[in-house]
């Protein structure tokens, strides 16, 4: 077994890893670019190399920084996590011929699969079901055009080194096939360092449907079972889980012995992913990629398998064979992964950046049934810590949260919990999002497909499309926790006799345009407040820290994450963001009094949504502009987003140059 292996990447996958090699008794060594100095994989390890500035193309993908940490340090092995140089051949290969052993599948291997064009021959001849398509490099988008219409549309444009959402497009028309084209190159070549792109059939209503391979130096290979990964926003997963509410048995068996059997073809050494789309109607699946390396998703397979990826992966780089057959692997019970990633869900998902104010993740599920674990059944991978830095020069994520249940009800439940108990401030997150999905009928029947997102929120994601189950809890709580707020203000002592605060009991709460009258009284261990003529029981200890509150309503249990600003309350529970005020009705009727302020007006201007680097602006002065035409381009956490025209428009003036950084709401281009 090694004795020193090197993580050559950052964030919550290099803690991941240490972890693992700390329990198997295997020292570390983490590297870091200049941002990424004070990062909570570099405290981990036992020993730290930083390997240049924060631009991943001078610091995580350069091959030779890597090599010469290790030699630097003495160690024996790399482990590559995902993303950067997880899939480079040229890399893998380099490490061998070094006398470093790359924990991962063979040079050759990365080759064959991690090119999405040669895979799909080869899968081919390894007949695996793969999906109709044009499977060789594109020169234009003129061609891309051409070879579209007679695929027939919808297609989707994919490149070849991609991964991860990047470098993808579907189009339904030649309009959108020409435009994808020439985005898709520009994220690959970004991404990737690879701009060949090619295309194939979309099939529409797809669940995409996972297989998770894993093999030796020895000849053996198996599957674990499978992963639904259809719930994504714009091609990135969003929440993965194991087993898939689709697959019979009999489908199951089909697509695994294929996935080993193309792994067997390549010759696969380590764990590596099959990717499949799969039919809503009559399950006919189809090969769509093999991902050479650990899948961001793997803990849902962990849960079910009882059995840590990681370790296998560093047990057969050392020569070790499998210690289990095909017929040895269970299905345990149910899991399910929300990534926690750094965006604004209600501005379109624009990427945050910032400082972690407050980041305190959940210990357990808080009232859900007992686990099948013994442990909460809940767990959290991350590579942040509170007060860390969220930078904009890598992806969004900021935190895997995992939870595992004895069936798919439970760990929706547990789910649902971890959810409302997870507290991150400073940034945005797309927590609520994650709650609401988790709420959405048809993510609860299991009857989806990968385009649930898009035509459940057609509109986007807004506060208003998550209507609470139980509108009184949000109003009586918020009552409550006003209530026990003026009760200790009454207990602040210095205060002058006879002036002494004494809180009232009757306010007026407003949520959204209502106004609702309530009356909150003592009672054991707690509040009952009136509303609405019926008396309800708000039970708390209120020692739940300065975000979170947990207690009964009703009876019932809950936990809800509260932020107070003077008389303004903002609850989250169940994916519900309410923003709340309460006041005794004397305030509540000056404020209906006041005179309304309107926002400037910013329609001159195109301002910037997110946080980033300007890479390019499309117009002149003077110009005249279509509405849907190209204004500018901005790069945030590697991906490119294209601002466009929302009308005719005149350019007067451009209050930013490309290469600059850009703040939220930056004027970029001024109109006439």
């Amino acid at each position: 077994m090694f004795k020193k292996i090197l993580i050559a990447n950052r964030g919550e996958i290099a803690c991941r890893v240490i972890k693992t090699a700390r329990r198997m008794g295997i020292q570390t060594v983490a590297v870091y670019s200049e941002a990424d100095k004070d990062s909570l994989h570099v405290s981990l390890a036992d020993e730290a190399v930083c390997i240049g500035p924060a631009a991943s193309k001078e610091s995580y993908l350069v091959a030779e920084k890597i090599i010469a940490a290790c030699k630097e340090t003495g160690a024996e092995a790399v482990h590559p996590g995902y993303g950067f140089l997880s899939e480079n051949e040229a890399f893998s290969r380099t490490l061998e011929e070094q006398g470093i052993v790359f924990i991962g599948p063979k040079h050759y291997s990365v080759a064959a699969m991690g090119d999405k064009i040669a895979s799909k021959k080869l899968a081919l001849a390894a007949k695996v079901n793969v999906i109709p398509g044009y499977n060789d490099a594109i020169a234009g988008p003129d061609e891309a055009v051409k070879i579209a219409k007679g695929i027939g549309y919808p297609v989707m444009i994919k490149a070849s080194a991609g991964g991860g959402g990047k470098g993808l497009r579907v189009a339904f028309n030649d309009k959108e096939a020409h435009e994808g084209f020439a985005s898709c190159v520009t994220e690959a070549k970004n991404a990737f360092g690879d701009d060949r792109v090619f295309i194939e059939k979309y099939v529409e209503e797809p669940r995409h449907i996972e297989i998770q391979v894993l093999g030796d130096g020895h000849g053996n290979c198996v599957y674990l079972h499978e992963r639904e990964c259809s719930i994504q926003r714009r091609h990135q997963k969003v929440i993965e889980e194991a087993p898939s509410p689709f697959l019979d048995e009999k489908t199951r068996k089909a697509m695994g012995e294929q996935a080993v059997a193309l792994a067997k073809a390549v010759k696969y050494q380590s764990a590596g992913t099959v990717e499949f789309v799969v039919g809503g109607k009559d399950k006919q699946f189809y090969f769509l990629e093999m991902n050479t390396r650990l899948q961001v998703e793997h803990p849902v397979t962990e849960c079910i398998t009882g059995l840590d990826l990681v370790e296998l992966m560093i047990r057969v780089a050392a020569g070790e064979k499998l210690p289990f057959a095909q017929q040895d692997i269970k299905l345990n019970g149910w899991a399910m992964e929300c990534r926690i990633n750094a965006e604004d869900p209600f501005r379109n998902f624009l990427p945050s950046t910032g400082r972690l104010v407050k980041f305190q993740p959940p210990v357990q599920s808080m009232h859900a049934a007992e686990p099948i674990d013994g442990a909460g059944g809940v767990r959290v991978d991350t590579g942040v810590y509170e007060g860390g830095e969220i930078s904009m020069f890598y992806d969004s994520m900021i935190a895997k949260l995992i939870v595992h249940g004895a069936t798919r009800d439970q760990a929706i439940a547990r789910m649902r919990d971890a959810l409302n108990a997870f507290v991150i401030r400073g940034v945005s997150s797309n927590i609520a999002f994650q709650a609401a999905l988790m709420k959405n009928p048809r993510f609860v029947s299991g009857n989806f497909n990968t385009g649930l997102i898009g035509e459940e929120y057609p509109k986007g994601f807004n506060a208003a499309d998550v209507v609470h189950d139980a509108p009184a809890m949000l109003v009586c709580v918020a009552a409550a926790i006003h209530r026990q707020y003026l009760t200790r203000n009454a207990t602040i002592s210095g205060q002058m006799p006879g002036h002494e605060y004494k809180p009232g009991d009757d306010f007026v709460v407003m949520i959204g345009a209502g106004q609702h009258e309530v009356k909150v009284t003592p009672a054991e261990g707690g509040w009952d407040v009136v509303f609405a003529g019926k008396t309800h029981a708000v039970r708390s200890d209120w020692q739940f820290g300065q975000y979170l509150y947990q207690g009964t309503f009703d009876g019932e249990p809950f936990c809800m994450q509260v932020e107070r600003h003077s008389l303004r309350y903002r609850l989250f529970h169940w994916g519900t963001q309410a923003d709340i005020m309460v006041e005794t009705a004397r305030v509540a009727e000056l404020h209906a009094l006041m005179p309304y302020k309107a926002p400037p007006d910013t329609s001159k201007f195109l301002l910037s949504p997110m946080p980033g680097l300007l890479t390019a602006i499309a117009v002149t002065p003077g110009q005249e502009v279509k509405a849907g035409e190209v204004l500018a381009k901005i790069e945030a956490m590697k991906m490119e987003n294209v601002l466009k025209a929302e009308r005719d428009c005149v350019v007067d003036k451009l209050l930013a140059k490309p290469g600059e950084s850009l703040a939220v709401d930056q004027a970029i281009i001024g109109f006439k």
